[in-house]
């Protein structure tokens, strides 16, 4: 009876783990399978296998994009132009897998009732395999959210949703490459900005730093530069109707100029120049496409700039390269401080990490109030920084005449006016470093 009861445990466990291992398998089966009541799809093509799209909408122009090297769009009719890549992708995208609101007859035995007869859009698609499908897309539904569809060669008539369609519904303006310069960002040599005041060329020293170059060895500011980039990059023409463009093109001409800009790659040189009306509307000229545009004040504005506004205020470079050695002479005071490990050393005296911590926070972020064009004085304090495994050293001077304080640096010319509050701040983070006191505990041992 024993046996007879284990047999019958075994069988029972045996046919319940089948049944486990059976919904399982059949739960993995139904994955990706859509549900019972879904929509059916309209389209299920690949993108990568999209080759060329053709978009004719009804009192409109064709649209013609092809596929080319590099996968990249390109619109051939109505007329030959670069595509932005981002809105034909997007195009793409949609048509790739449409999927329909609901399926609304298997066979209609008249178009016209869904404006399918004579359709307000269609998109042609063209494979790599060279097959086609054609999408006709007809009337607005009775409801009003979705329109009626259907593919050329398929009875079947959908419904699509209302954006659906406008995702679909592109004009030439829509789908060209807007972009007024179309230089690699990453591959970037040169800038040069004519502005106010004297032209300046910017260029990357060997450190990958962006550093300006005329009308005088300088250093920039970074993120300044950056951002004068940025803005030539997103520079895009306002495309509107034939009167706004012939608009531009008067403005254009008439207005004052705010800047020029040459940009260098490894392709070569590109230009814009940019240019003002009266009520502050801007309007630029660029050598990468014909035609003249206006373009938002954003970008002349971020143009409109002169020297000091690219010029880097902070009176050292380490930012956050911890530094190696630090120097300083406060008047007749003279102490030098050396990294040993994760310590700080004068000499054979180990220091107190933080007070010297905080001698170097307030160096890191010495700035300038503004640049001037001379400055003197007596010098009052001194610091001298190493960083970078050795191989940077930066030297500030600080002096005081009359009632300001005045910075330079070793080997430029520049002149910084600071503000007398962050000299003192400095000075006293200077003052109070002292030496390293070990816990009371370890004093008894």
């Amino acid at each position: 009876m024993k046996v007879s009861g284990l047999l019958l445990a075994v069988g029972i466990l045996a046919a319940l783990g089948g049944g486990v291992y059976w919904s399982e398998l059949k739960r993995k089966a139904d994955e990706g399978k859509p549900a019972a009541d879904a929509p059916p799809k309209i389209l299920t093509i690949a993108e990568d296998q999209f080759k060329e799209l053709r978009l004719e909408k009804t009192g409109g122009e064709p649209i013609l994009l092809t596929r080319g090297e590099a996968d990249k769009w390109a619109i051939q009719e109505p007329t030959a132009l670069p595509a932005d890549q981002d809105s034909v992708g997007s195009l793409v995208s949609t048509l790739a897998s449409l999927a329909s609101d609901r399926l609304v007859e298997e066979k209609a035995a008249d178009l016209a009732v869904f404006g399918l007869h004579d359709p307000t859009l269609e998109v042609a698609i063209t494979k790599k395999d060279g097959k086609t499908e054609k999408l006709l897309v007809g009337d607005d539904s009775p409801t009003g959210s979705s329109v009626f569809a259907k593919l050329e060669n398929d009875p079947r008539i959908f419904t699509i949703a209302t954006y659906v369609k406008s995702s679909l519904d592109k004009k030439t303006a829509d789908l060209r490459d807007r972009r007024l310069l179309t230089f690699d960002s990453d591959k970037l040599t040169r800038v040069e900005l004519a502005a106010k005041g004297p032209s300046i060329e910017f260029g990357k020293n060997n450190r990958n730093e962006w550093q300006i170059l005329k009308p005088r060895p300088l250093r920039a500011d970074g993120s300044q530069v950056e951002e004068l980039i940025r803005k030539l990059k997103d520079a895009k023409m306002d495309l509107a109707d034939e009167e706004a463009t012939k608009k531009a093109a008067a403005a254009f001409a008439s207005g004052a100029r705010v800047a020029v800009v040459t940009v260098s790659d490894a392709n070569g040189n590109q230009q814009i120049e940019v240019r003002r009306d009266s009520s502050k509307n801007y309007y630029a000229k660029s050598s990468v496409v014909p035609g003249l545009y206006k373009v938002g004040s954003d970008v002349g504005e971020g143009l409109d700039k002169d020297l000091d506004s690219f010029r880097n205020k902070k009176l050292f470079d380490f930012a956050w390269n911890e530094p190696t050695k630090v120097e300083i002479r406060d008047g007749d005071k003279q102490a030098s401080y050396q990294k040993s490990g994760e310590k700080w050393m004068a000499g054979s005296k180990q220091m107190d990490s933080a007070s010297v911590q905080n001698l170097i926070d307030k160096l890191r972020d010495l700035s300038a109030v503004k640049f001037a064009v001379t400055g003197g004085g007596q010098p009052v304090f001194e610091a001298a920084v190493t960083s970078n495994d050795g191989k940077r050293v930066e030297k500030v001077v600080v002096a005081k005449q009359d009632a300001a304080h005045f910075a330079t640096r070793a080997n430029e010319a520049g002149v910084y006016e600071l503000d007398d509050k962050t000299v003192e701040e400095m000075r006293k983070a200077a003052a109070d470093i002292k030496e390293h006191q070990p816990p009371k505990d370890e004093k008894k041992k």
